[in-house]
């Protein structure tokens, strides 16, 4: 167990980088991926604001995000009829692939989480890092505001 901020600082990072390490092919930022997954996955119509929303980012970080993964390929943007200023977010069949192909690489790390921590071991990281996660959203968005 991680004795100082800085030990535990270090093994978070550790963990990341080894999350990560297997993902280094995409043809895209991992920002892009989380996006396209979002996309692909969401059964609602996303639009750049929902985005930015639901990742807790600024609406010109979606832009950017939105501006480099329409020029691969991977997005169109659709004009909604009510307000032709906004628009939805429509993942392309290049993105539809990138995402299916990927999925399998994560839902790998954690089929071996899951194994190697047990399934109740498991279970209380994952509650533990959704509870971290509500936690430094809490705070992204004080400072936001």
């Amino acid at each position: 167990m991680a004795g100082t901020k800085i030990d535990a600082a270090e093994t978070v990072s550790l963990f990341c980088r080894l999350n990560l390490n297997g993902k280094k092919e995409l043809p895209v930022r991992s920002s892009e991926m989380g996006l396209l997954i979002l996309l692909v996955t969401s059964k609602e119509k996303i639009t750049p604001k929902a985005a930015a929303d639901f990742f807790g980012v600024s609406k010109p970080m979606v832009a950017s995000m939105v501006k480099s993964l329409t020029l691969g390929g991977y997005i169109r943007k659709e004009a909604i009829e009510q307000d032709k200023r906004k628009y939805i977010l429509i993942p392309e069949a290049k993105a539809v692939s990138l995402v299916e192909a990927t999925r399998s690489e994560y839902v790998h790390t954690m089929t071996l989480l899951e194994n190697g921590m047990g399934k109740q071991e498991f279970s209380e990281l994952m509650r533990l890092l959704e509870k971290a996660n509500a936690v430094l959203q809490l705070e992204r968005k004080g400072n936001n505001e």
